[in-house]
């Protein structure tokens, strides 16, 4: 799948090593998702291939930007009620950040969800993640409701903002 910028793709091995630079080994990509950070080349490397396996029987593939061809994120939908899909995650490295890579990820999802027949799409965010909520609100989201959540990676508290929005 392909948006002006980026491509989104099945994992390969050969992306170990981009997707821990730009994404996994950063504590700033990290900071509102529920996986760790990833802290050795090795682990890199297993990381792939439970990435790989992962992909092979889910809707979630690895962002590449389309000039360079580098693995910078990932992201994914999953339906959870009939015609209704949700993201699964979307995270691009901090260097990606700020170029409008997310709304075009997220605009992208959205299509592919209501090709295969979704009528509602379901965006959620945790109430500090700024950026995650400017793009709900920009791609035209409606807050539905909050939820009591916990980091499993911490144990602290957080509030999980859901939004929807109908596909067309």
């Amino acid at each position: 799948m392909e948006t002006k910028d980026l491509i989104l793709r099945k994992a390969e091995f050969e992306d170990w090593k981009p997707m821990y630079h730009n994404v996994w080994s950063r504590a700033e990509t990290a900071k509102y998702m529920a996986w760790r950070i990833t802290d050795s080349e090795e682990a890199a490397k297993e990381r792939i291939q439970r990435t790989i396996a992962y992909q092979s029987t889910h809707d979630a593939w690895v962002v590449c930007e389309k000039k360079s061809g580098i693995p910078i994120g990932f992201a994914g939908v999953k339906e959870v009620m009939k015609h209704i899909y949700e993201d699964t995650g979307i995270a691009v490295g901090p260097e990606y950040v700020g170029k409008g890579y997310g709304k075009q990820i997220l605009l992208l999802l959205m299509e592919y969800c209501s090709f295969l027949g979704g009528e509602t799409f379901i965006y959620s965010t945790r109430k500090d993640n700024a950026a995650s909520k400017g793009l709900a609100r920009s791609c035209d989201f409606v807050y539905r409701c909050s939820k009591n959540r916990t980091d499993l990676r911490n144990g602290e508290p957080y509030e999980l903002e859901i939004y929807s929005r109908e596909l067309s």
